[in-house]
C-alpha cells in the first residue's frame, strides 16, 4: 500500500523535453521584454534542476506578469503545473518547473542577492542571453 503522504516521483524528462522547456522559458521571457537574462547550466553540478534562468523586469508589475504568463505557457505546452513563490510582492519570484528553475527580479533586488555569483561553478561563467534592444 502506498504511503498517502509521499507523492509519487515525477516521471523523468528526457534531454529533448528539458531543452524544449528551457527554450520555452527563454522565448517567453524574451517576448515579455525581460532584461539581463542569464542561464546557468546545472546538469551534472546540482540535482535540483538542469538549468537555472535569472532575469529582471523593470517593475514588480512586469515581474508578476512575466511569471504568470510563463507558468501558463508551461502548463499549456507541457501539462506541468509549476510552483511559484513570491508572486504577491513580485520583488523576487521563483518559478520551479522541475528541470528549469527561473528567478525573476526587480533590478535592485537582483543586485542585492547576486545569484549569478553564488551559482558560478569555478571558471564557468553564466551564459548571458541576448536581450533585444540591449
Amino acid at each position: 500500500m502506498a504511503d498517502p503522504v509521499t507523492a509519487p516521483p515525477a516521471p523523468a524528462a528526457n534531454d529533448a523535453d528539458v531543452e524544449a522547456l528551457h527554450q520555452l522559458v527563454l522565448k517567453s521571457l524574451d517576448d515579455d521584454q525581460a532584461v539581463e537574462m542569464v542561464t546557468i547550466p546545472l546538469a551534472g553540478k546540482s540535482s535540483i534542476a538542469d538549468h537555472m534562468v535569472i532575469a529582471s523586469g523593470r517593475s514588480s508589475r512586469q515581474v508578476a506578469s512575466m511569471a504568470t504568463k510563463l507558468a501558463e505557457k508551461i502548463k499549456q505546452q507541457f501539462g506541468r503545473i509549476v510552483r511559484i513563490e513570491g508572486l504577491p510582492v513580485a520583488d523576487w519570484v521563483l518559478i520551479d518547473a522541475d528541470d528549469v528553475i527561473v528567478h525573476l527580479f526587480r533590478p535592485e533586488v537582483r543586485t542585492f542577492y547576486n545569484l549569478e555569483r553564488m551559482w558560478a561553478f569555478g571558471d564557468d561563467a553564466p551564459a548571458k542571453t541576448a536581450t533585444p534592444g540591449a
